[in-house]
């Protein structure tokens, strides 16, 4: 190898692997500045984001939309961020009115709600208004919550308990700010509200069914006596099912809860033994935290038979592709090759995981 460097070497093996380029000498440059500024992790990704950024340029776009894609990267950028410092903590993010009066009986819920779920090592991430999202706030306390705020002309200020705290993350878009409740959440809670509550429970449960967000628990919460979610069913069953625009399986996705109690053990007994999920080129890897025994094995095989592809569900260790996440390396798994399709099963799936005899 003579004097070839390390670095040189890496920065040959990204230049001939096609995932990016603009012109030779701008190549080399950018390579040389990303190199310069020390990007040590994924240095290849920071670089096709910086050619991107060049190719834009070219394209002549209107102020309009270079503030818009300027504007969503500084605010992902930054919600990241503030959200690394707290990875290893499953949150759960929780959706309601604004406008639900303090001391009402379903605002008593919430607040409830959140103190209850932190018991569980879990914390909250609302939009950090007021309403349902304060009640729930002041029950999980500042230190166990995120803000995720958007900017209105109307309702949309801080609470005070997230008010000035370094979780409360302000969002200019609807879309970077959903994004950002999707990614970062492991579980989802949704009291009674309007558009907003309808909008967000209907996009998560888009993104499952369809294979586009990891699967999680989805709670809708309501006083014993309410029929907010009741009412809700009904339609996705009487309008949505039964003309055949959505799958019996999708009901798996979520759970109607009139208590507290309903609601946080079904969380809690999502992740009894699932720990997470990771694909792996055609390969669904499902993290366990326990080891199943053959005989749950071979249930599981003959219950879900309809969903995988090719081969069987087959329990084994890491893959290497894991590798990038050594702190879940030990952990045992299930393996295997299904259809993309019918995500709710891939929900029932779990349920069974979770109910399934450990070795």
């Amino acid at each position: 190898m003579g004097d070839v460097t390390a670095g040189t070497i890496q920065k040959e093996s990204r230049k001939h692997s096609g995932q990016w380029t603009i012109e030779p000498p701008f190549d080399e440059r950018v390579r040389d500045l990303v190199e310069d500024w020390g990007a040590e992790k994924t240095p290849e990704l920071i670089e096709e984001m910086i050619v991107t950024a060049l190719k834009i340029a070219r394209d002549e776009m209107g102020v309009a939309d270079l503030k818009l894609i300027n504007r969503s990267l500084k605010e992902l950028r930054y919600a990241a961020k503030v959200f690394a410092n707290y990875k290893g903590v499953r949150k759960v993010a929780i959706f309601g009115s604004a406008r639900t009066a303090p001391d009402t009986p379903v605002w008593r819920m919430a607040e409830e709600f959140g103190r209850e779920i932190v018991k569980q090592k879990f914390m909250v991430i609302t939009g950090g208004g007021d309403g349902i999202m304060g009640a729930a706030q002041k029950g999980a306390g500042r230190e166990n919550s995120f803000g995720l705020n958007i900017r209105l002309p109307f309702e949309q200020r801080a609470n005070p308990i997230i008010e000035g705290d370094g979780k409360l993350i302000n969002f200019n878009y609807f879309f970077t700010r959903k994004l950002n409740f999707v990614k970062e959440t492991h579980a989802l809670a949704l009291f009674p509200g309007g558009f907003g509550t309808m909008d967000e429970g209907f996009e998560v449960l888009t993104l499952m069914q369809s294979g586009k967000a990891r699967i999680i628990p989805m709670v809708l919460l309501d006083l014993p006596n309410g029929r907010y979610w009741e009412t809700w069913t009904n339609f996705v069953r009487d309008d949505m099912f039964k003309p055949g625009y959505v799958s019996s399986e999708d009901f798996s996705l979520f759970k109607l809860c009139h208590t507290v109690s309903d609601a946080v053990k079904e969380i809690g007994h999502f992740y009894k033994h699932y720990h997470s999920t990771r694909w792996v080129g055609d390969q669904l890897v499902l993290r366990l935290t326990q080891k199943l025994s053959p005989k749950a094995i071979a249930d599981l095989n003959k219950r879900f038979a309809n969903i995988v592809r090719e081969g069987e569900i087959a329990q084994g260790k890491a893959l290497p592709a894991e590798k990038n996440e050594p702190e879940i390396w030990p952990l045992p798994r299930l393996i295997l090759t299904p259809h993309r399709r019918d995500f709710g099963r891939f929900r029932e799936l779990i349920d069974a995981i979770n109910l399934a005899e450990t070795s």
